[in-house]
C-alpha cells in the first residue's frame, strides 16, 4: 500500500514538473505557423518620416558638376575641439537641419517644407525640380541624426546609432544584445512622438501578429523599454527586504555595541 501511494506521489511530481517545464517563457513568435505566416509589405512602409529638429545630408550631383554644385551647401573645416578631428585638413559637406516649422532652405530652391516626407519622397521632389535646369541629376537624401534607445532588461541598454531606414523592433533589441532571461518577452514599451504628442504603445515579442503591428519598424528617437518579468521584480524585492532587515540587524547591534561599551566603562569608574 505504500509502495503505490509512493508510486503515485513521485509520478504526480513528475507530472507536474514535467507541465511546468513545457511552458515556453523565453521563445519569441511562439503561435507563429510557418507554414502558413506571410506580411505583405507595402513599399516604403518601413522609412521613417523627416520631422522637424532632424539633421539630413542631401547630395546632388550630375554629368555637369558646375551646374549642380551650385544646389549643394558648401564645403565646411570639421575641426572642431575634438581633438579626434583636428589637423584632418578634410573638408566636409554641410548638413540641413529641419526647423520647428518643418522647412529646410535649399541653395536655389528656396524654402522647402520636408516635415512628413520621406528622405525618398524629398529626393524624387528635389530631381524634379533641379531636372528643369540640370540635365539628370541625382539627388541622394539621408537622415544623419537617426538614433533609437532601448532600456530595460537587455544586455546591453543604450542609445543606437541606425545607418540604414529599414530598421525594426527585432534590429533595435539585437542591436543591444537581446533581452536577457528577466525581460517580459509580453510587455515591451515602445514610446514615439506622433503629432506633437508622447505616444506609448506595447508590443508582444511572443505574438505572430507583432510582425503586422505597424510599430514593427522603429522610426528615429524611438525609446524602447524591455519590463522585467515577475523572476526579476520578486527578486529584487526580496533583495530589498534582506537589505532592510540587514540594515535593522547593524543599526541594533552597533546600538547594542555602544551601550555596552557605555556600561563597561562606568562599572569601571
Amino acid at each position: 500500500m505504500k509502495f503505490r501511494i509512493l508510486t503515485c506521489g513521485l509520478l504526480a511530481v513528475g507530472l507536474l514538473s514535467s507541465c511546468s517545464s513545457s511552458r515556453d517563457t523565453l521563445s519569441y513568435f511562439q503561435d507563429i505557423d510557418t507554414q502558413t505566416t506571410a506580411v505583405e509589405l507595402k513599399p516604403g512602409e518601413y522609412m521613417p518620416k523627416i520631422e522637424p529638429a532632424d539633421e539630413l545630408l542631401i547630395t546632388i550631383s550630375s554629368a555637369h558638376p558646375e551646374l549642380s554644385a551650385e544646389y549643394n551647401l558648401p564645403l565646411i573645416n570639421p575641426a572642431t575641439a575634438d581633438e579626434s578631428f583636428l589637423g584632418t585638413g578634410q573638408l566636409k559637406q554641410s548638413t540641413y537641419f529641419v526647423s520647428p516649422e518643418g522647412d529646410i532652405d535649399v541653395p536655389m530652391l528656396g524654402v522647402i517644407h520636408v516635415a512628413g516626407m520621406t528622405t525618398e519622397e524629398l529626393a524624387v521632389y528635389l530631381k524634379n525640380r533641379i531636372s528643369k535646369v540640370v540635365e539628370d541629376p541625382t539627388v541622394i537624401v539621408r537622415l544623419v541624426d537617426y538614433t533609437v534607445n532601448v532600456a530595460g532588461e537587455v544586455v546591453n541598454p543604450g542609445t543606437y546609432k541606425v545607418n540604414r531606414e529599414r530598421f525594426s523592433i527585432l534590429d533595435a533589441l539585437s542591436s543591444a544584445g537581446d533581452l536577457t532571461p528577466f525581460g517580459e518577452r509580453t510587455n515591451i514599451l515602445l514610446i514615439r512622438e506622433e503629432n506633437g504628442k508622447r505616444v506609448a504603445h506595447n508590443l508582444d515579442l511572443t505574438s505572430a501578429d507583432l510582425l503586422s503591428s505597424p510599430y514593427f519598424y522603429v522610426k528615429q528617437n524611438d525609446y524602447i523599454y524591455v519590463a522585467p518579468n515577475k523572476i526579476r521584480n520578486d527578486n529584487a524585492k526580496y533583495n530589498q527586504n534582506n537589505a532592510y532587515k540587514l540594515t535593522v540587524i547593524s543599526t541594533v547591534v552597533s546600538a547594542a555595541s555602544v551601550i555596552a561599551s557605555l556600561v563597561i566603562a562606568l562599572t569601571i569608574k
